[in-house]
């Protein structure tokens, strides 16, 4: 037999300060009525006024409802006993997290900067996942799966917080290399959903976001765009081990990187999805998180387990009938003179 409750919860919190509580109400309880018997009466003269009174039964009953708080406290702890065999099987939709590692996200017109912002609504929506596969896409110029899809939540964490920008060698922002490299990622499985969260700035150099994200939704997959930065624009600093300042171009100008809504808009609308723009609340990632749990689950795994056959009723009806023992037995013993 085991519990499924920790031994350490069961004995001091279920069994210890219950039994510790019952016997001291009992003993209150025995205290209070012979203190009152006194006040009445001395003991040689308090059986001849009260001959039906009985100590030896209001023992009895509090000495049952003590015990019915003890097989109380073992039910508590769930005992089981036996096992059986069962089929373990875990649902959920894949999704994938695509992650802008571009020079652009070092920009600081959200705090600290776009790319620690990104990373850490990506950890905190991966929190919020319940039993989902998860994995990782980067990219900057190119893209690549920096976790394939698992139910590996620490892993995709770590990997995931890895990611800086240089993490890619080919500079610029091919976002529609991101979602053509996530399409490809993405299970094929035709019984659950498939989603893909972008969370990036916008910015594209040419590679037609627009039109993979048609393909993706041909795919049946849908995406959300989260975008990071303002509209207004934001100089890049430079990577702090080259020096210190802003990126320039070849004439000498700063680069000013801006959010670019209206692409990822497109890129939403395109697949059934929707866009976001950050905000400091990270409501976006409950609405997003509430609308995956509606989507269509598929089995993820599944595997055999053994489980505990639960034998909580056996103490929860010991603990009811010396409670009902308790009720019925009564505190006082008919006489004679009670029959009259």
């Amino acid at each position: 037999m085991r519990f499924a409750v920790p031994t350490q919860m069961l004995i001091v919190w279920l069994l210890a300060v219950p039994v510790v509580l019952g016997i001291a109400l009992a003993a209150v309880t025995l205290a209070r009525r012979r203190s009152a018997g006194r006040r009445l009466a001395d003991d040689d003269l308090l059986p001849r006024i009260a001959p039906g009174a009985s100590n030896a039964r209001s023992r009895l009953r509090l000495t049952l409802v003590v015990l019915s708080i003890v097989f109380l406290g073992l039910a508590a702890g769930r005992p089981q006993i036996g096992t059986k065999l069962g089929v373990a099987r875990r649902m959920g939709v894949d999704l994938l997290i695509a992650l802008d590692v571009s020079d652009s996200m070092r920009a600081e017109d959200v705090r600290p900067n776009r790319i620690e912002r990104a990373k850490r609504q990506a950890l905190e929506l991966i929190d919020l996942l319940k039993g989902d596969r998860v994995g990782v896409v980067v990219f900057s110029g190119e893209a690549f799966v920096q976790c394939p899809l698992t139910l590996d939540y620490g892993a995709a964490t770590m990997l995931l917080s890895a990611a800086t920008p240089g993490t890619l060698e080919r500079p610029g922002t091919a976002l529609g290399e991101a979602i053509r490299t996530s399409t490809e990622a993405l299970s094929t499985e035709p019984d659950r959903a498939k989603v893909l969260i972008v969370m990036t700035d916008g910015e594209d150099h040419g590679s037609e976001p627009a039109r993979e994200a048609r393909a993706a939704a041909d795919a049946g997959i849908r995406i959300y765009t989260i975008g990071f930065g303002s509209p207004s624009g934001e100089p890049i600093p430079i990577d702090p081990s080259e020096g210190s300042g802003y990126k320039r171009d070849r004439q000498g100008d700063v680069v000013m990187s801006r959010l670019d809504e209206s692409t990822l808009m497109e890129v939403a609308e395109a697949s059934g999805g929707r866009y976001f723009r950050a905000s400091n609340t990270d409501r976006e990632l409950a609405v997003i998180e509430e609308e995956i749990s509606k989507m269509q689950q598929g089995e993820l795994e599944s595997r055999m387990m053994a489980y505990y056959e639960e034998r909580f009723q056996v103490p929860l009806a010991v603990a009811l009938a010396f409670l009902t023992a308790a009720t019925f037995i009564p505190a006082r013993v008919r006489t004679k003179g009670d029959e009259a």
